[in-house]
C-alpha cells in the first residue's frame, strides 16, 4: 500500500465547489498517472487540515469518486484507488507533454498569462472534441489569409 501526498489546492474565487476541485484534482492525478490503483488517498482530516476545508467537503468528494467507480473505501483502512484514468501518451514523461509544456513556455515569452493560455486551450479543446458539431463550425473564423 503507498500512501500518496497529494496536496488539493482550493480555490476560492473561481465559483467551482471545494469538493468539485477535490474531484477534479483526483482525477487529473489519475489521468497523469500520479494515482494508481492500490495508493491511498489522505484522509478527510488531512485534507481539512492543509486545504482548509471540512473534512465533510473531502468526504463528500470521494464518495463522487467512489460512485464513478474511480475510488473505494475500506472501513478502517481509508480510501484506496480503484482504477486509473492514465493513458501512457498522458503522462507526463510523453512526447505530447514536453509539446505542450514548450508551447506554455513560448506563450508566457510572448506575454500571455494564465488567463489567456487556459482560453486558448479551452477554444482548441473544443474545436478539436467537437469537431462537426454546430458550436465548432461557429467558432471557427478565417483570417483571410
Amino acid at each position: 500500500m503507498v500512501v500518496v501526498i497529494m496536496e488539493y489546492r482550493i480555490n476560492r474565487r473561481n465559483g467551482v465547489p471545494a469538493f468539485q476541485q477535490i474531484v477534479q484534482q483526483t482525477k487529473q492525478a489519475l489521468r497523469l498517472g500520479v494515482l494508481v490503483p492500490g495508493d491511498r488517498l489522505p484522509t478527510a482530516k488531512d485534507v481539512a487540515e492543509v486545504s482548509a476545508v471540512n473534512p465533510n467537503t473531502t468526504l463528500k468528494a470521494y464518495r463522487e469518486l467512489e460512485r464513478e467507480g474511480l475510488v473505494e473505501p475500506r472501513p478502517g483502512q481509508g480510501t484506496f484507488v480503484r482504477r486509473t484514468l492514465a493513458r501512457p501518451s498522458a503522462s507526463t514523461d510523453s512526447p505530447l507533454y514536453g509539446e505542450l509544456v514548450a508551447w506554455m513556455s513560448r506563450a508566457a515569452e510572448a506575454g500571455l498569462e494564465q488567463e489567456d493560455v487556459a482560453a486558448l486551450v479551452a477554444s482548441a479543446m473544443e474545436k478539436q472534441y467537437a469537431a462537426g458539431s454546430e458550436t465548432a463550425a461557429t467558432t471557427t473564423r478565417s483570417t483571410g489569409e
